[in-house]
């Protein structure tokens, strides 16, 4: 091991303990103050390599804020923020949970997370896994109740997918008039360049929904009810479908009944094949509304090894990522009209993806593939550093810096000292 992955793994154990509030661990200090939901589960992979204990607080701190439902949400503000646009009082669900939060879920990562931190001391993680267990069920049951159609798992909010600006909801979101939705200031444009973020007339649509749903008081019956924005979504059915895996493999750790699990499991299965669009030759989203496949390669679409799904057709397209870009894996396809390699979801690429691909491609044998993305990942993040996401062109750092999960996935799985994924 080299003195420079020494001192980037020290920079990346710096950057969590840095963005640590106390049981909790912010994305990046200033653009995003509280926790959000999937990058708090990458935050335990990470601290699990350097301090296990910290790691299972801070899965347990993210199910603290679990609703009644089981919906575990994507922003928990345990702390106030005024500076920060959509904050508690925007989203009107304090009442709902027991910490305030947003009224929206995000991908669950978490007890495929939870297994990894389990996996890596299970005397120590046994009575965290027996308390965390029954959460993680809950929050999986509520997605196969409210989010699933036919096991094809949809969102109602673009930031409910975690790809917030990505072209597989411009259909949908082009139906939404946003009109009265008022005045705001956002933070994000504050804080990062404003042609690397959703636009205005994202923005605008992307609070109209949020008001809808404070309307409704975030009711998951009335919601369900003519809902304006309704579309499948890789990444949520890949890895929901994949952490339903690892949550059926701790149901047998735990000795407890694991069939229900097991039948959302082969649910979720005919859900994932829904996604597969033969005229694109390979996954993308599928507009409910309209009934229309959106016709775009993402980063998502690439998850299915993941999810356990093999794909030739994937892998295609893999190697034409591998041609295009110096960093792949690009959020959107490199060389389509719409690709811009700066502007977050519509084309930069992202290490935790990287991550989640690479783990897919070496479990599914493609081991050459899943080291290609783990190298060039690795190279990424060294020469340009911890940076939110990164231009898949050239390289250079964009949106936030310092940033948790990038840092996470460095010590988990990029670094040279990382264990073998």
């Amino acid at each position: 091991m080299s003195k420079d992955s020494i001192s980037m793994d020290e920079q990346a154990r710096a950057i969590l303990r840095g963005n640590d509030r106390g049981g909790y661990t912010v994305p990046t200090a200033g653009l995003y103050p509280y926790q959000w939901n999937w990058d708090s589960a990458f935050a335990a992979w990470g601290f699990a390599q350097f301090d296990l204990p910290r790691a299972w607080a801070e899965l347990t701190t993210l199910f603290s804020g679990q609703w009644p439902s089981g919906m575990v949400p994507h922003i928990l503000f345990h702390k106030p923020d005024p500076g920060y646009f959509p904050g508690p009082d925007v989203w009107g669900a304090e009442d709902i949970g027991p910490i305030p939060s947003s009224g929206i879920s995000q991908p669950p990562v978490a007890a495929s997370f939870v297994r990894a931190v389990f996996d890596k001391d299970p005397k120590q993680g046994a009575e965290h896994l027996k308390a965390l267990f029954p959460k993680m069920v809950d929050w999986h049951r509520w997605f196969m109740t409210w989010r699933s159609d036919g096991g094809a798992i949809f969102i109602t909010h673009p930031w409910e997918a975690g790809r917030d600006n990505a072209p597989d909801w411009d259909e949908a979101m082009a139906a939404i008039d946003p009109t009265g939705v008022g005045d705001y200031t956002r933070r994000d444009t504050t804080h990062v360049d404003p042609a690397m973020r959703p636009t205005k007339e994202d923005y605008d649509r992307y609070i109209w929904l949020v008001q809808r749903g404070r309307r409704l008081g975030w009711d998951d019956a009335k919601l369900a009810q003519d809902m304006p924005f309704r579309v499948a979504d890789p990444t949520m059915t890949f890895i929901l479908l994949r952490a339903n895996r690892d949550l059926a493999a701790l149901a047998d750790v735990l000795g407890a009944d694991r069939s229900e699990i097991d039948g959302w499991t082969d649910t979720l299965e005919a859900g994932a094949a829904r996604l597969h669009n033969a005229d694109l030759g390979g996954y993308d989203a599928i507009n409910l509304n309209s009934g229309n496949h959106t016709g775009h390669v993402s980063c998502a679409s690439f998850l299915c090894w993941y999810a356990g799904i093999e794909s030739p057709t994937m892998m295609r397209e893999l190697s034409v990522a591998f041609e295009d870009c110096k960093y792949p894996v690009p959020s959107h396809k490199a060389g389509t009209e719409i690709f811009n390699p700066k502007r977050y979801w519509r084309g930069p690429t992202w290490a935790i993806l990287n991550a989640l691909i690479a783990r897919g491609l070496a479990e599914m044998g493609h081991t050459a593939e899943a080291a290609r993305v783990r190298d060039l990942t690795q190279a990424l993040i060294t020469r340009h550093g911890f940076a939110e996401y990164f231009d898949p062109m050239t390289g250079d750092p964009a949106g936030g810096g310092t940033f948790t999960w990038t840092a996470a996935v460095w010590l988990a799985w990029a670094s040279p000292s990382a264990e073998a994924a």
